[in-house]
């Protein structure tokens, strides 16, 4: 049987075992290495508020989120393609 990625679709190298996290989507748990990170950004403040201060020239901070997603999830959602076996080996 073939091998279809050198990798096995995972970013560990030889660490070992690597932790878990709860897929976002669908709740499935996956290896922290082989999910899909998303990092998004909050304000904290309202949008309105928030354009008036940053035209008076205030900070204002934001709240960091990263979100974990399966390979399944992130195809669904876009933010992984499936490409083709020669760009696979790239």
């Amino acid at each position: 049987m073939g091998k279809k990625r050198k990798s096995g679709g995972r970013s560990k190298g030889k660490k070992g075992r690597s932790s878990k996290v709860q897929c976002r989507g669908c709740g499935r748990m996956v290896p922290r290495d082989k999910a899909k990170k998303k990092t998004r950004y909050s304000s904290l403040v309202d949008p309105v508020l928030g354009r008036e201060l940053r035209q008076r020239g205030s900070y204002i901070p934001r709240e960091k989120r990263t979100e974990y997603f399966c390979i399944s999830c992130a195809v669904h959602r876009g933010y992984t393609a499936i490409r083709a076996k020669s760009e696979r080996k790239n």
